[in-house]
């Protein structure tokens, strides 16, 4: 949004002086007022022009131009109303007026359709290096050396042994389900809150999913609801085939519990970590909890190769078996032999390239989506509606995306009206995960809540996802704060 004063320009003034005027501000358009700075119309390098090639004198004043009455916008407006008034009328600019009708700024179509986006990709200057180097070598298809170089490096990077680069988080659970033995008839215990893409690889093995409810702590898997789960399972003699164990929003879940369940029962967890990448659960890295890890590198994670997955463990033999059901569990034959089911599931060498560079400042990533939470969590500080995802002492959060839960009767609004309202501004916000128990493809599905109380339905409820990109400028976010701090007010 433009300054004002010096796009001002009064009646009477020659066409000389205004080039010289428009000259000086650089913008292309200035503001005609009149003797009492009331505004009468834009006048732009075209309006000029085209008095000059209708012979019009370099000394005859504006009076001359024919009549023209601007578009302009009164004060409150939204930016998105204001770009559908530009995109309307075509034009670039457009004066807000107060009820005086003085201007009192000039709105920049550039600025205003400048959209703040939930978790943008960010990518650097290590990428492209990795990617020539396969375009080089012409490998561009499945596998190569950046496959397996991005295995080897993230493998070191968690403290882990082994892992298979694969197309997706998805496709890395459903590996993992896989290699556990679940098939139809099995059940299988899954953290209630998360995207449908923790669920999903269990019904595809034809498995029934029971969901188990956050604690309010770290807003994951709670340990009392998953110890009801396995005494219910106990009791019916329905034991669960595997744990899916999901970090929620960067943050770890409070494994040692959960571990020490689930061991003492014989069920193996599936740590979906496709959100905590570069998180710590008391010094250890996400990811290394369970029998098989799994990541994700979806455009909007912390780090990506626009899609794609990893499943990591210590156990070779597994992870040498995902990678040959992965890859259309081809024998190794000089025809194509095929003995068992197997998927195309597995990551191209590109993509494994662009991963490459993305690991080398990942930690770069973490410290700067923490940057962002903090600097949310000071600038709304006044504000106790705004009740942000805690952190225990045990955990180090990537802060994937910053996180709040809202004070609904004090703001005086639902979630949704408020991502609303954050929409017309051009800042995507969106709700927090719809639990899975709520969802309608899921609705006959088990649930076993926290100590009588519903803590994922509540956090999905009130809980809000504010924009939290590591490549977000601190301009980006003052307008978040901005809007978040009016909003309250």
């Amino acid at each position: 949004m433009n300054e004002v004063g010096k796009l001002l320009i009064k009646h009477p003034i020659t066409i000389k002086e205004t080039l010289g005027q428009l000259d000086e501000a650089g913008s292309g358009v200035l503001l005609l007022t009149d003797a009492e700075g009331r505004f009468q119309r834009t006048i732009t390098d075209g309006d000029i022009r085209r008095l000059l090639l209708a012979g019009v004198s370099l000394d005859d004043t504006l009076g001359k131009l024919p009549t023209s009455e601007s578009v302009v916008l009164s004060e409150g407006f939204t930016r998105q109303s204001a770009l559908e008034l530009m995109n309307q009328h075509s034009i670039n600019h457009l004066p807000v007026l107060n009820n005086a009708g003085h201007v009192v700024r000039l709105l920049d179509r550039k600025e205003v359709d400048e959209q703040i986006l939930l978790s943008s990709p960010h990518i650097g200057e290590h990428e492209r290096e990795f990617v020539e180097e396969a375009f080089r070598t012409n490998w561009i298809a499945p596998l190569g050396p950046n496959v397996d170089a991005f295995e080897r490096e993230l493998a070191e990077y968690c403290g882990v042994k082994h892992a298979a680069a694969v197309s997706s988080g998805t496709a890395a659970i459903h590996l993992a389900l896989v290699l556990l033995g679940v098939g139809r008839g099995d059940r299988v215990f899954c953290s209630a809150l998360t995207f449908a893409a923790s669920a999903n690889p269990i019904v595809y093995q034809g498995a029934e999913p029971v969901f188990i409810d956050s604690e309010p702590d770290s807003w994951n898997m709670s340990p009392s609801a998953l110890e009801d789960a396995f005494r219910d399972a106990k009791a019916t003699g329905r034991m669960p085939r595997a744990v899916i164990v999901v970090n929620l929003y960067g943050q770890s879940a409070d494994f040692d519990p959960i571990v020490e369940i689930c061991d003492r029962y014989g069920v193996p967890i599936v740590e979906d970590a496709a959100e905590s990448l570069g998180a710590l659960y008391k010094g250890r890295k996400s990811g290394t909890f369970g029998k098989l890890g799994v990541f994700s590198f979806n455009g909007n994670k912390i780090i990506t190769t626009s899609g794609g997955g990893m499943l990591v463990s210590d156990d070779e033999e597994m992870i040498a078996r995902a990678r040959f059901l992965a890859t259309q569990a081809r024998e190794p034959a000089i025809h194509y032999e095929h003995t068992v089911i197997g998927y195309n599931y597995r990551m191209s060498n590109i993509l494994a390239g662009v991963g490459r560079g993305q690991l080398r400042v990942l930690d770069d990533r973490v410290d700067a989506r923490r940057k962002v939470f903090e600097r949310y969590q000071a600038g709304l500080a006044r504000h106790s509606v705004y009740q942000w995802m805690p952190e225990p002492s045990w955990s180090r959060s990537n802060r994937w995306l910053t996180t709040a839960t809202l004070d609904l009767p004090r703001l005086g609004m639902g979630v949704h009206d408020l991502i609303r309202k954050l929409a017309a501004e051009r800042i995507e916000a969106r709700p927090v995960w719809k639990p899975m128990q709520l969802q309608p493809v899921f609705a006959q599905c088990e649930y076993f809540p926290h100590e009588g109380e519903s803590v994922s339905q509540r956090l999905f409820e009130t809980g809000i996802c504010l924009p939290s990109g590591s490549s977000m400028s601190e301009v980006h976010q003052e307008r978040v704060i901005e809007m978040l701090d009016k909003l309250v007010a």
